[in-house]
């Protein structure tokens, strides 16, 4: 397949770098989805009728806890939330829209009574983590 017009300038090496990141099941959402199994909750994943695809869906609860990657997501004021030097533009842009789409769906989530928790990528092995979830959860 022909590389996309607005690729051009990219090398194979860093195509198939950039097609091997995933958007599911990456590893900070699988310590995640642990440490909850671990604690006794359940939930559902990745469900695709609300806003956003959600990774951790507490339908009873109407709570989502939603793990993001610090660079996809521009966690502000992390150590991994970095702009690219090449092709500023386009990541600069590309960043861009992916805050924009996370507010307009956490918007629409909490319009219709949901409650989100974010845990960011660099958090994830912070030691109090799951006193974090446990609170957001509450008891079972």
């Amino acid at each position: 397949m022909p590389p996309r017009p607005d690729f051009k300038d990219v090398s194979n090496g860093r195509r198939k770098n950039m097609a091997a990141i995933k958007g599911k099941s990456t590893k900070p959402e699988m310590v995640v989805r642990r440490l909850l199994h671990g604690l006794g909750y359940r939930y559902r994943l990745h469900v695709k009728n609300l806003p956003g695809c959600p990774d951790l869906v507490f339908a009873g609860r109407r709570q989502i806890v939603e793990i993001m990657g610090c660079f996809w997501h521009s966690h502000k004021g992390c150590k991994f939330a970095t702009q690219p030097a090449t092709r500023a533009d386009f990541w600069q842009t590309k960043l861009r829209g992916n805050v924009e789409r996370d507010s307009r769906n956490r918007t629409m989530l909490e319009e219709n009574g949901w409650h989100l928790l974010v845990i960011w990528e660099c958090e994830v092995f912070k030691p109090d983590l799951s006193e974090r979830l446990r609170h957001f959860l509450k008891p079972l």
